[in-house]
């Protein structure tokens, strides 16, 4: 089940954009020049692109080549006379990937690369040819473009890309007698409907009689488009059924199914985990008698770090002790290839879909209290100060003391241990929570950004109905462990570093000055101030977090400043972590659910000289990084989509309730709200409202009443009536608690 642990700093949304490239004495790559452009001041031509590349007359002819080829195909554009900008238009035919449906059903698709400025174009589709299977979300194709508005385009399709029949989720509903095809002929009646699953697509699907897989009516199932043999609703044919919309534990399925995550492991693959069995001591070092103990969620199944620590001079010895997944997982075997498949595991309320069997992921890598067990471990001297010195790696073989919940190590601190923390060697706490203090110390002279976002925790019955929904309270000791979690894995980039070992690092680059520029117009509303854009630090950001800590402001903050930063990647450029204040850092101390730190313990192994054998080369670990990088992303979206759904089910039972919630985001068709008694985000939409003529504007973030005499504003607290929702695509309609019901409901 999912760990309580807070990520040791992930970031959202979206990459950093290109930098300008190096003086390279040479023709550039397309990239590189497109890149240069975009960012470069003032107007561009060919005198500024030699320069900028150290170019000499014997590429004129080439450079001139390679303009007028980006001008054709839409990349660049005409800035004056001999002058390029980069292109806010598609080019005449590129790869764009389906993400909905209109309210006639037809297809909406956008670019799969777009670097323009603002939101990426839409791209409508024409029907597909007739007897050709309909396009379905998430379908990429080679379409024909043809601008017809700012930002619009008409597509048709050219080359289909899926190499598979794309899959629709969603909610098949048995036709009814009061549905018009009721009164259809016998032949020409359908079985029923299906509503997608993905909140994007607009129109319904039909299923034609015998199509259905006898799925019951309120089935969630899979379904694949099928050939469209005329007008009205695309067919489809049910190809696997889910289970009940009514059964919680069917939720999780439905992003599983969504996304693609791989959930069943090959023959070979657990075949190897059957046969694993413990490790011996021979050539490890004996830490069995040291009281590592592990920390972990209450529901948690995969121990995979354990720690100790005692006074040291000034400051204390600390270890961190990590499960050695690599002993059982070798490189270029059927577990590896599963591992790599699947990147990270998943963790939704209900279930787990582990990167390994759970014969190493919950046995013989998972360091369970009074069993020996595998580890790769390190040894740290901690100062008063924070500084971490003489970081030693080697290969162990130890022996958990106990296994303990944050509850129970906070409980302690606090002056209430039970008979566990009772029974651990004295001093133990105090000596954790006293390096902790150190480390934090560090932490604060960095000026690291600590984003507090709430976790969601839903609880479920054994009957697998929701119990609640609400936030889960971090602790100190989760921050306790998270600070020995980094040091470890600051240790384990520095050790590498050092020995000139390749490995992919966890790279957080800045904010872009654009975002930065953003947040600061917003805060300054809110009577928040940020320092320029040019010099700003994690530390202004975090001064911030710090300052609104206890205010009502403190949940919009955090989201605002959260929007506002880069997404975490992995990488074999250690390019630094800006939301931690650290030049270099690897992900170590999760390789039972992260691929990426057993690829950095294989590197500590050779750079150890515990294993013989090379480590990856650079072109290899970027293209690790960039697969396991989306998915991580990939499952992310799938555990916020599916707390989403469970957040829509456990609100359909109470619609008409009035909640408390604040405002997120304005925009002209309604406000973004998140409830906060389960952090779920709802839209208030426009049709909610008073009748009056509403304005939003842009610049002061409000949207007001013609005479002023309501206004909203993000942070402002609102009472909210829950008007609709929909658990399968998980989405929450609100209205005012005063006002009546909208004459025309909108599906949400």
């Amino acid at each position: 089940m999912k760990r309580q642990r807070p990520a040791t700093f992930q970031m959202p949304d979206s990459l950093p954009t290109g930098t300008s490239p190096a003086r390279t004495g040479g023709l550039p790559e397309r990239e590189q020049l497109r890149a240069f452009i975009e960012n470069a001041p003032g107007r561009i031509g060919k005198r500024e692109i030699s320069r900028e590349f150290g170019l000499g007359p014997e590429h004129r002819q080439a450079l001139r080549a390679m303009l007028r080829e980006m001008a054709l195909d839409g990349t660049l554009a005409p800035a004056g006379a001999r002058r390029f900008r980069v292109s806010d238009r598609l080019p005449e035919s590129a790869v764009v990937q389906v993400t909905g449906t209109d309210a006639d059903g037809d297809p909406i698709a956008r670019p799969v690369q777009w670097d323009g400025d603002g939101p990426s174009p839409t791209v409508f589709m024409h029907p597909e040819l007739r007897g050709r299977a309909a396009l379905a979300p998430g379908e990429r194709v080679v379409a024909r473009l043809r601008r017809v508005g700012p930002g619009r385009y008409e597509g048709r399709t050219l080359r289909r890309l899926t190499d598979a029949p794309v899959q629709i989720v969603g909610l098949f509903r048995a036709l009814g007698d009061t549905d018009p095809a009721a009164a259809a002929p016998a032949r020409f009646r359908p079985a029923g409907r299906l509503t997608p699953a993905d909140r994007r697509a607009r129109a319904e699907w039909v299923i034609p009689m015998g199509e259905d897989d006898d799925a019951p009516d309120n089935e969630i199932v899979i379904a694949i488009p099928l050939p469209q043999s005329g007008p009205g609703l695309h067919p489809a044919r049910i190809i696997q059924r889910l289970g009940p919309q009514g059964d919680a534990r069917t939720i999780s399925m439905v992003a599983v199914a969504m996304h693609g995550i791989p959930h069943v492991f090959g023959q070979e693959a657990l075949a190897q985990a059957r046969a694993a069995r413990g490790v011996s001591p021979d050539g490890r070092t004996d830490l069995r008698d040291v009281p590592l103990v592990t920390i972990d969620g209450a529901d948690a199944r995969d121990f995979d770090d354990a720690i100790y620590a005692e006074p040291d001079g000034d400051g204390f010895r600390i270890t961190v002790a990590i499960a050695d997944v690599a002993w059982y997982v070798r490189p270029g075997s059927a577990l590896d290839r599963e591992a790599r498949l699947r990147g990270n595991s998943v963790y939704f309320p209900d279930r787990v879909i582990p990167m390994l069997p759970e014969e190493l992921s919950n046995g013989w890598c998972s360091l369970r209290p009074g069993e020996d067990r595998g580890c790769i471990f390190v040894d740290m001297h901690v100062a008063a100060d924070g500084a971490v010195s003489g970081a030693r790696f080697g290969r162990g073989i130890m022996r958990s003391a106990a296994r303990l919940t944050y509850e129970q190590v906070q409980a302690a601190r606090d002056g209430a241990p039970d008979t566990t923390m009772l029974s651990l060697p004295d001093g133990l706490l105090d000596s954790l929570f006293g390096a902790w203090e150190c480390l934090s110390r560090a932490r604060a002279r960095r000026g690291t950004l600590d984003l507090d976002m709430p976790e969601r925790q839903v609880h479920l019955d054994d009957a697998g109905l929701i119990e609640s929904i609400h936030p889960r309270i971090r602790l100190d000791s989760h921050r306790l462990v998270e600070e020995f979690m980094i040091a470890a894995n600051v240790a384990a980039a520095r050790f590498l570093e050092g020995r000139h070992v390749p490995c992919l690092y966890r790279i957080h680059a800045p904010p872009t000055p654009e975002r930065l520029e953003s947040l600061r117009r917003t805060l300054d509303m809110m009577g928040i101030s940020l320092p320029p854009v040019g010099g700003l630090r994690a530390a202004d950001l975090d001064r911030v977090l710090r300052e609104v800590s206890s205010s009502d402001q403190a949940p919009l903050v955090n989201e605002l400043v959260l929007r506002a930063q880069n997404q975490a990647e992995y990488s074999p450029d250690p390019i630094g972590h800006f939301g931690l204040s650290l030049p270099a850092y690897a992900h170590f101390t999760s390789p039972i659910r992260r691929y990426a730190d057993l690829l950095t313990h294989r590197a500590l192994l050779v750079a150890a000289k515990l294993e013989s054998g090379s480590a990856p080369d650079h072109t290899e670990l970027e293209t690790t990084g960039q697969a396991i990088t989306q998915t991580e992303r990939r499952a992310a979206q799938a555990e916020r989509e599916t707390l989403e759904r469970y957040a829509a089910t456990w609100l359909q039972a109470r619609v008409g309730t009035v909640m408390d919630a604040h405002i997120s985001g304005l925009s002209r068709f309604g406000i973004f709200t998140v409830l906060d008694a389960t952090g779920t985000s709802a839209l208030l939409p426009m049709s909610a409202l008073p009748e009056d003529q509403w304005h939003h504007d842009e610049k002061t973030q409000t949207l007001s009443a013609r005479d002023a005499t309501m206004v909203f504003r993000p942070g402002q607290a609102l009472r909210v009536r829950i008007e609709e929702a929909c658990a399968i695509r998980g989405t929450v309609l609100l209205a005012l608690p005063d006002t009546l019901p909208p004459r025309r409901r909108r599906r949400p």
